[in-house]
């Protein structure tokens, strides 16, 4: 049995449906595993030691009634065999400096992902890496450079660099006159640069979450845009649908799989369109569920597995 605590955002609000950490959790605990429940605020690093106040957790697949949670203590998660960091982005200073805290019990108690390799692979900087493999891309905040790729490609595509869920994602057509009070809008919100890529008409036919774990390729599932609508996130309307890989995605997979195993991360989300990876999700990834439902494996058992793998090692 192993000691489990899942750092997450509140578990009240969360959707048994759709949440994967709620997947990672029910998997864990039919593995006879013991949970612990806290939130990014409940961390703390005192004295060279980091504790959290946790709640025991027990997890059941009813709706509305998902939880329960016991009383609150303060616990040395250096005690603990696994910590889960699942709570979603934004990927900003708080969830940075988290990272920072739990890296000082990482690797002798695992962390999942591991915190550095979270910290130095953030979803839309990671992908540079690979640059075989993505579309064309810029990170700027110089308005020149964003004109001249405008003036390259056309048709493009414009969000925030640290963004997550869809969220500040704009399609700027060639003759879309907003571009100037986009980007005016940008620097009042986030003082970091943006990110351009070429649009892609693909993604009309879906933009594909395939979920490796360990690196190794688990499962996949299509998302499709609605009508009238750019992104492909399904809290936003984006339809899921079955799929299988191309033998350009399994390429993909092949080539960044081994990077992703030797940084410790293990569960990964990567986002393809057409013939190019556009993300690299590593902080909180999702579809679980989706994979299943589409007759896909049960992803949550894959993970346990590497996770206890790893715990052997």
């Amino acid at each position: 049995m192993l000691t489990v605590a899942i750092q997450m955002d509140p578990i009240e609000r969360i959707d048994i449906g759709g949440d994967s950490t709620f997947a990672l959790a029910l998997e864990a605990q039919t593995r006879g595993h013991k949970l612990l429940y806290y939130g990014p605020r409940d961390l703390s690093f005192r004295e060279g030691k980091v504790t959290a106040h946790v709640r025991p957790l027990n997890v059941r697949a009813v709706k509305g009634d998902h939880y329960t949670l016991g009383e609150a203590s303060v616990l040395d998660l250096a005690t603990t065999d696994v910590v889960l960091m699942r709570q979603d982005p934004p990927f900003d200073m708080a969830y940075i400096t988290a990272t920072h805290i739990l890296e000082n019990i990482h690797p002798k108690t695992l962390v999942v992902n591991d915190p550095a390799s979270v910290r130095n692979a953030p979803e839309k900087l990671f992908v540079t890496q690979f640059e075989d493999l993505m579309p064309p891309t810029l990170i700027t905040s110089d308005r020149r450079e964003i004109d001249a790729f405008r003036a390259a490609h056309k048709e493009i595509i414009v969000k925030p660099l640290y963004g997550n869920g869809g969220a500040g994602v704009f399609r700027i057509r060639p003759d879309d006159e907003n571009l100037g009070s986009l980007l005016e809008m940008f620097t009042q919100f986030y003082r970091e640069p943006v990110i351009v890529q070429r649009y892609l008409p693909e993604v009309r036919k879906g933009d594909k979450r395939i979920i490796l774990v360990d690196g190794e390729f688990a499962g996949a599932v299509n998302r499709v845009p609605a009508a009238g609508e750019a992104r492909s996130n399904m809290h936003v309307g984006g339809r899921p649908e079955a799929t299988t890989l191309t033998a350009r995605e399994k390429q993909i997979c092949a080539t960044i799989g081994p990077e992703l195993k030797r940084r410790g991360l293990v569960f990964t989300g990567i986002d393809v369109i057409g013939d190019y990876l556009t993300e690299i999700n590593v902080t909180s990834p999702t579809g679980i569920h989706e994979v299943r439902r589409f007759g896909g494996p049960d992803i949550a058992k894959l993970i346990w597995d590497a996770i206890e793998e790893r715990r052997k090692g």
